[in-house]
């Protein structure tokens, strides 16, 4: 049966609904901690301005508009132009489909270490 780990065996295959990987603009986004934080305030907020994400940060309104760039660039935010100002909102799909992603492979090491001890394990008695 799919997912089950026999003794012995280790599981290399994955689930249908997993992708294959995740564009590397995801995960270079998300490994600055401006980006995830301006991340958590968009989404906690809902969409917003750079000028007034700016507000709230230590870096200038230019540096802001910097990291929402690369957010957007990676697909993780949208931005709507009102006016003047320029909105910017989440785009949940592309944290799902990163979070899929390393759901997936913590699951396919979890099964592997399973796998593991269960080849170490000595055999149950007869």
């Amino acid at each position: 049966m799919r997912g089950e780990v026999q003794r012995g065996e280790l599981r290399h295959d994955r689930p249908d609904d997993v992708p294959e990987e995740v564009p590397d603009e995801v995960f270079d986004a998300l490994a600055d901690p401006t980006r995830r934080r301006l991340l958590d305030e968009i989404s906690s907020r809902g969409p917003i301005s750079a000028t007034h994400l700016a507000a709230g940060f230590p870096v200038t309104r230019q540096a802001v508009v910097k990291h929402l760039s690369a957010l957007s660039t990676a697909g993780l935010l949208s931005s709507d132009r009102h006016g003047r100002e320029v909105l910017y909102a989440v785009v949940p799909g592309r944290l799902q489909q990163a979070t899929a992603w390393l759901d997936d492979v913590g699951r396919r090491w979890d099964d592997r270490l399973a796998a593991l001890v269960e080849h170490l394990s000595p055999p149950p008695p007869a």
